[in-house]
């Protein structure tokens, strides 16, 4: 699944080519994909959108807004999904158009929603009710300061990996970051956060801010389907130092990595360095 540093990818991708562009055309290839998710007046609602301009693009956690000039176009990517620009006319030759969703064509240039699995979805907000919509999210991770996530923290009994993933408390990561950021703390997985010392919570901090923005520069994770809005790949699986690693060597200690459902989560730590 795309997490903070994938949807940050993406968010500044399109930024940099779709800030001022006109939506022009709107074409739909998989109607049973809306049928599913939404009400019968999202079609509808979705042709609202034709002729305004792209004001701003934002990310909330794991969601992407596209602000137009009175409504607000959203994206949850779900676990398969992706936002690529390409040409209008050319296409794009990274996908399979029974993968292809949703094409929003602007002057010469094209959004392409695609979605393997289609755990993704779509939402369209007007721009007066965004905040209200988005109500239950947490801090972003990238946001929250250090005093914030320690008292965060310390006011909650929860395994650190399940407080770590819950969106309703911190806002962005997912299975990857939080195995890597704990990792790199030499906190156990399993750990109560209420048993964590200052010098642990500041590790986990630390480590939560430079994971973050190392992997944003390296344009996110590309564990199986991530693209970014260029349709490339990102670089920060190659950082990896133990998701996706069960049963190696920890790059520490060289004892074999464990893994574990951890917060119905698949979880890979070192029992040795991780205590």
């Amino acid at each position: 699944m795309p997490e903070l540093p994938e949807v940050e990818t993406i968010k500044r991708d399109l930024e940099k080519r779709l800030i001022g562009k006109k939506l022009l055309r709107i074409e739909i290839f998989q109607e049973t994909f809306y049928k599913k998710y939404f009400k019968d007046d999202f079609l509808l609602k979705l042709k609202t959108l034709l002729s305004q301009k792209i004001k701003e693009i934002r990310r909330k956690g794991k969601y992407l807004l596209l602000l137009l000039e009175n409504k607000v176009l959203v994206f949850h990517l779900g676990v398969t999904g992706a936002l690529i620009l390409g040409n209008p006319k050319g296409g794009n030759p990274l996908f399979n158009k029974k993968h292809l969703i949703l094409t929003l064509e602007f002057d010469e240039l094209s959004l392409f929603f695609i979605d393997i699995r289609k755990f993704g979805k779509v939402w369209i907000l007007e721009k007066e009710k965004l905040e209200d919509h988005f109500f239950f999210l947490g801090k972003d991770a990238l946001e929250i300061s250090f005093k914030e996530f320690k008292d965060l923290l310390l006011s909650k009994n929860r395994l650190i990996k399940s407080f770590l993933l819950d969106q309703r408390i911190i806002s962005g990561l997912g299975n990857i970051y939080t195995d890597e950021i704990l990792f790199r703390s030499r906190i156990n997985p399993l750990r109560k956060t209420k048993n964590l010392s200052e010098e642990e919570i500041k590790r986990i901090y630390q480590n939560m801010q430079e994971v973050l923005v190392k992997a944003i520069e390296l344009r996110g994770s590309s564990v199986k389907n991530y693209i970014n809005g260029k349709g490339e790949r990102g670089a920060f699986q190659e950082e990896h130092l133990v998701y996706g690693k069960r049963g190696s060597p920890c790059p520490i200690c060289g004892n074999p990595l464990q893994y574990k459902k951890i917060a119905q989560r698949g979880t890979t730590f070192c029992s040795r360095c991780q205590r």
